[in-house]
Order: C-alpha cells, then structure tokens, then sequence
C-alpha cells in the first residue's frame, strides 16, 4: 500500500477531557507502522447531532502503512482500551471519539468502513482543525482546500460554536497547575 498521512478526528466530552486526548494522542503514538506527526490546536465545541456537553476536538497527522480497515480497527482497539463502549454513550457523552477522516488519497465505500470521513465537510469542529495542520489539503469529497472548507462552514453554520483554547501541552499544563 505504502506509507499515506492519516488525518485522526478526536474528541471527548466527559471527565477529564485534556486528559483522555492526552491519553490518546500517548497511544497513537505507539501504533504499529505509523510516524505521529502533529496534532492541532485542542477546539471546544458545542455538539452537533448528539445530546451532550461540550467537546474537546483536535485533528492528528501520521504517516501510516497502514491500509483503511487496519488502521480504522487500531482505532477502535484504542476507543475500546480507554474504555469507550460503542452504541451505549448515553446521549452523546463518550470519554474518546476516535474518527478516520482522511487516508491519502484512498477511498472505501463499506459497510462499515467510509473514507473519506462522509460527514466531516458538514463539521466545524472537523475542518477547523484540520485546516490548522494542513490548510493547503485539497479535499477530494469537494475539491476544495480544507481552509477553504472551514471558512465556508463558518459562514454557512454559525450555529456550530467553535472556539479553539490553545495547544495540549498549553493545556495539560494548565489541567496540572488546577
């Protein structure tokens, strides 16, 4: 397949939000024939089509080996290692939302597996941070740059707040010094 950048979505609205990216950006950094690369800024968001409190989102960069459905199941293998059950978040809460947005240029259209992440055009909390690693990344879903993408979500749905808080190491430190 050869090495592709992988663009992770993350998220958390319950407990210690900081902590459970911190805790999963630790473990992507170990995933097997994968670089981490970076990760954006950490974004507070209000939920969008889920009930719910507020959501910590951040968008990580790697270069993986790995193919669509390996990768997707590493994911759900950290979901799950974190203690994230699927389908029993009681009204959107969950500790860790791990999403595969993007893989190269690859794309799957299965059961249970879509990349392009189908929904991430439709999510501020989404495009913002991805437009802050890569703001050149041309989106195949729509052509358009991911800058362009997060400009016109901002436009079009003012409704999804967004505001972005600083790095997690800003952060972290900040978790710490509570």
């Amino acid at each position: 397949m050869g090495i592709k950048t992988a663009y992770i979505g993350l998220g958390s609205n319950l407990g210690d939000r900081v902590l459970a990216l911190d805790r999963a950006v630790n473990k992507l950094k170990t995933v097997e024939d994968t670089r981490y690369i970076a990760l954006s800024g950490l974004y507070e968001t209000s939920p969008v089509g889920v009930e719910g409190g507020q959501f910590l989102n951040a968008v990580a960069a790697m270069e993986t080996g790995l193919g669509p459905e390996e990768l997707l199941r590493t994911l759900l293998g950290i979901e799950t290692a974190m203690g994230r059950v699927r389908g029993q978040e009681m009204d959107g809460w969950r500790n860790i939302d791990l999403d595969l947005l993007l893989l190269g240029n690859t794309t799957v259209e299965e059961k249970n597996i879509i990349v392009p992440h189908p929904r991430m055009l439709h999510r501020r909390f989404v495009m913002e941070p991805l437009a802050e690693l890569a703001p050149d990344l041309k989106i195949s879903l729509s052509g358009i740059t991911a800058s362009e993408a997060a400009s016109d979500l901002a436009i079009q749905h003012p409704e999804q707040i967004i505001r972005r808080l600083g790095t997690l190491e800003e952060l972290n430190k900040l978790r710490i010094e509570d």
